[in-house]
């Protein structure tokens, strides 16, 4: 459900074009039924006047649904301190992955998704729900992934087992 509300909106457009293309991790369905939906990316500069439209449009949506504050305006009210907008979604709807930037690049929006992707892989519930098609998949996915090199040197593994993901 993109909530393109303010200059963050033409970025977020950009992600879905080809040069970006957002399609490559499985996101390229923008649904614009909130009952369709369960990622919201917030956009943009929230006022108050727009907000309960927002809260609104949260509440329609099926669980699960996840949030995706994109901006710095979306994220903390950016530049504007005023008594219109509100400083942060995260007041008005749980917010689970935070996309700096002002506008964000389409390639911040796309670390965002696959950050949200890995943490809805990570939840408890997933891997409680279908036991069996993790322990299929995890050693398939432990050979696909390959080693990352490390931020202080050196190499990590790759994905972790499903016993230390419980």
């Amino acid at each position: 459900m993109p909530m393109g509300l303010a200059c963050c909106a033409i970025e977020l457009m950009a992600t879905a074009a080809s040069r970006f293309d957002i399609a490559r991790f499985g996101s390229e369905v923008m649904r614009f039924s909130p009952r369709q939906c369960d990622v919201m990316i917030v956009a943009g500069t929230v006022t108050y006047k727009m907000a309960l439209a927002v809260k609104r449009i949260w509440e329609q949506m099926p669980e699960p649904k996840w949030c995706i504050a994109m901006g710095a305006c979306a994220s903390s009210g950016g530049m504007y301190r005023s008594y219109a907008v509100l400083q942060g979604i995260d007041q008005l709807i749980p917010v689970d992955v935070y996309v700096s930037g002002c506008p964000p690049r389409p390639e911040a929006l796309l670390e965002g998704l696959i950050r949200l992707q890995e943490k809805i892989e990570s939840e408890p519930s997933f891997l409680n729900q279908k036991p069996k098609l993790t322990r299929e998949l995890m050693p398939e996915i432990e050979k696909r992934t390959p080693p990352r090199p490390s931020v202080r040197g050196g190499v990590t593994g790759g994905t972790p087992s499903p016993t230390s993901l419980v």
